[in-house]
């Protein structure tokens, strides 16, 4: 919504974004149907088949590593591999891929019948809703087995005179990995600008290509994050560079057209490393913005968008704690602060007057049940989101008037999001809104009659119903009295409420993620098959506002955990799900969320999914080179400082295995992966296999070919689910 770093969350949040798609915590569009006969499944329930393969065993190097006087031995640190070809630990990795197919073998029949199920939920022909921006109407398109869209404009919105430009699937066919990033087409609507990124690391290769005549120009932009600016004189750009160790952001260079990238001008380095960096355009097209945004603070450096040698101001000087983001109209700035404003407030300053914050004035105050999201201008109206006890809502307020309008919606617990608002001479706002029984829909509503015209709801194919789904949103008392919010879903002919229902319980919980209840078509996979499906909003996320996440971070991230244990503790009480069959799903720093109550309740769990698992928090932490660290203190603490070193290794997954029992557990990564190392759950799993005291199973599957979001097509990343369900399912004894 805002022109801000709203815009520039943490790789860690955007990545578990993606992973949740894998669970069916997903937010972008799905399709959906199926409907397996829940009592013939529930009665064809067999113990899981037992396998004798021999796990692979990581051999012992110790390394020693000391601090604050305090020595740990990492036995595993052997595994570590910045180039990833050393031939002894891909040997290794090769041989948990072979270990955990063969412990997986008797499960194929059931991926791919999950796999062709969750496939032929999906229309293979379908078109985004094509969005307006300058003159022009521009959507994706995906056409029969294609893994990838083909991007399409055209000068109307039904498409009369549609114009391809951009194939993926033309440009993926000699990759194994392939993603494109950052689209974007310059002022006079000629050229467009784009990142390649065919290693799955997010380093991307700008390239620019003439839409009139489909060719390539031969400027080529390497070691970026795959986005760029356009200046008005339609042959300047800026884009941000990264460094090729740590992966940062943090230069941002002007590129003319024509000239080699070796003589590309830097305009803005960031020289605090505990700062991600970003680049966007105002509305009105009269400005560029460079984003500064830590865990702790943000702000922003404008340049004049008609000057193509115009030099970077400071809006404000950076302060530690404030945090806020512009939107421009006309000479106005409005301005989302927490400036005294714990929730955040909206401030509104005349643009040569912004330098100064006494000049700022209240738009809409700040409360204390209340957090302020973010908002859309237009030219005659002002649409802002605000959060209460966990549920987002939006509301159109009439800048000549004053007048406001809540846009509602008949679910009691959804998820809607304005996008594509690129006009400001409009009284139609374009939102997207989905519910864990409704369909993602897009939506254009009149501003002024309030009247909403659905414009798509994402087709599910087969002979899926709405109605035979139900969804609730209840509220769990944690061990210290505070109440957690919990999102639910079930099949109602396939649920009682008698504990008898296997459950699986997703949770993330970090960098004030907020995992809003979505629809899902993979999801109905499990639903149908009699599981109930629970989102654990716990503390770390921002449900319940930004004390919600200030209370599950930093000296206070075990809230996270224990919430997520505790919220478990009350489904089963309450009937929702049968104490025998628990499952938890979480990824990248959700994944240390499994690795923390692995650590703390394995009694509570059968198996667990941890994808892509950020759990070796100590040694991360404590490594500069490895990408997102120092970015990373304000969320987890610098364990420099012996108080922050102390905590986590309280918690720290890695260090707190002990000699116990563990649930089944399957572990994913990429080799690739440019957020969570893939040595991190590579040493986990060692370490486990040395320590555990059970007979249960141990997996570790890695995509050798991947990074932190997983596979790029979108058949693979159903492949993908299908081999997590089937885990799972079969571990629930359920064989069809």
């Amino acid at each position: 919504m805002t022109e801000s770093l709203n815009m520039i969350r943490s790789s860690f949040t955007l990545a578990a974004l993606s992973l949740a798609v894998l669970v069916g915590c997903d937010k972008a569009p799905q399709s959906t149907s199926t409907d397996t006969s829940t009592t013939n499944t529930m009665q064809t329930q067999q113990a899981p088949k037992t396998v004798n393969a021999v796990a692979p065993i990581a051999k012992k190097v110790p390394h020693e590593m000391t601090i604050h006087g305090d020595t740990r031995i990492d036995d595993y640190y052997w595994l570590r591999d910045d180039e990833r070809k050393a031939p002894e630990v891909i040997s290794y990795l090769e041989a948990e891929n072979t270990y955990t197919n063969t412990m997986l073998a008797h499960t194929k029949t059931l991926q791919s019948e999950l796999f062709e199920e969750l496939k032929e939920r999906i229309q293979k022909d379908d078109d985004s809703v094509p969005v307006k921006r300058g003159d022009y109407f521009y959507s994706s398109q995906t056409r029969g087995d294609n893994e990838y869209p083909t991007y399409v404009r055209s000068s109307d919105f039904k498409g009369a005179d549609q114009q391809v430009i951009l194939d993926v699937n033309e440009l993926a066919k000699a990759h194994d990995y392939f993603a494109v990033s950052g689209l974007s087409v310059s002022t006079n609507n000629n050229l467009m600008a784009y990142g390649e990124d065919t290693v799955s690391r997010r380093i991307y290769t700008i390239k620019v290509k003439d839409l009139s005549t489909g060719k390539l120009l031969e400027d080529t932009l390497e070691g970026t994050n795959g986005g760029v600016i356009w200046a008005n004189d339609n042959k300047t750009f800026y884009y941000i560079k990264k460094d090729a160790q740590t992966l940062l952001g943090y230069q941002v260079y002007r590129h003319t057209l024509g000239t080699p990238q070796s003589d590309d001008e830097l305009v803005y380095e960031e020289t605090d490393t505990s700062y991600y960096t970003g680049i966007s355009k105002s509305k009105d097209g009269s400005q560029i913005y460079i984003w500064h945004s830590s865990t702790n603070a943000s702000g922003m450096s404008v340049l004049n968008a008609d000057d193509s040698k115009a030099k970077p101001e400071r809006l404000i000087e950076r302060e530690d704690d404030l945090e806020y983001s512009v939107s421009k109209l006309g000479n106005t700035y409005y301005i989302v602060t927490n400036l005294n404003a714990v929730n955040f407030q909206l401030m509104k300053v005349d643009v040569d007057k912004a330098h100064d914050k006494a000049n700022w004035q209240t738009v809409i105050a700040p409360r204390d049940d209340i957090k302020l999201e973010g908002i859309d201008l237009f030219k005659d109206y002002l649409v802002y989101q605000e959060r209460e006890m966990g549920q987002s809502r939006l509301i159109a307020r009439s800048l000549t008037t004053g007048d406001e309008q809540t846009l509602s919606f008949n679910d009691s617990a959804y998820t809607i999001a304005s996008y594509g608002n690129n006009e400001m001479d409009t009284d139609m706002l374009r939102v997207y809104y989905t519910s864990m029984t409704t369909p993602g829909t897009s939506y254009d509503i009149n501003l002024t009659t309030g009247d909403k015209t659905q414009l798509k709801q994402q087709a599910v194919l087969g002979d899926f119903n709405a109605d035979n789904y139900a969804s609730e949103r209840i509220f769990v008392e944690a061990r210290d009295g505070i109440k957690v919010p919990v999102s639910i879903v079930y099949r109602k002919d396939a649920f009682k409420k008698d504990g008898t229902n296997p459950l699986l319980q997703y949770g993330y919980g970090s960098y004030g993620a907020t995992m809003d209840p979505t629809f899902s078509s993979s999801r109905l996979s499990l639903l149908d098959r009699g599981f109930v499906y629970a989102i654990a909003h716990v503390r770390g996320s921002q449900m319940l506002g930004r004390p919600w996440y200030e209370d599950g971070k930093l000296l206070t991230k075990k809230n996270t955990f224990n919430d997520f244990v505790d919220v478990t503790k009350a489904l089963v009480a309450q009937g929702y799900g049968a104490k025998d069959e628990i499952f938890a799903y979480g990824g990248s720093a959700g994944g240390l969320l499994m690795g923390a109550v692995a650590n703390q309740a394995p009694e509570l769990y059968k198996g667990m999914v941890a994808a892509v698992p950020f759990v070796d928090v100590v040694t991360t932490m404590l490594d500069a080179s490895i990408p997102l660290t120092t970015n990373e203190y304000g969320e987890w603490g610098n364990p420099n400082e012996k108080e922050y070193y102390d905590y986590m290794l309280s918690y720290s997954p890695y260090d707190q295995v002990s000699k116990q029992a563990y649930p089944n557990m399957l572990v994913t990564t990429g080799l690739h992966d440019s957020q969570v190392q893939y040595f991190e759950p590579a040493k986990w799993v060692a370490k486990l296999r040395d320590y555990k005291t059970d007979d249960n199973k141990l997996l570790f599957k890695i995509d050798m070919e991947a990074g932190h979001g997983g596979a790029s097509g979108r058949f693979k990343r159903l492949e993908d689910t299908a081999f997590n369900y089937a885990f799972m399912l079969d571990l629930a004894g359920i064989k069809n």
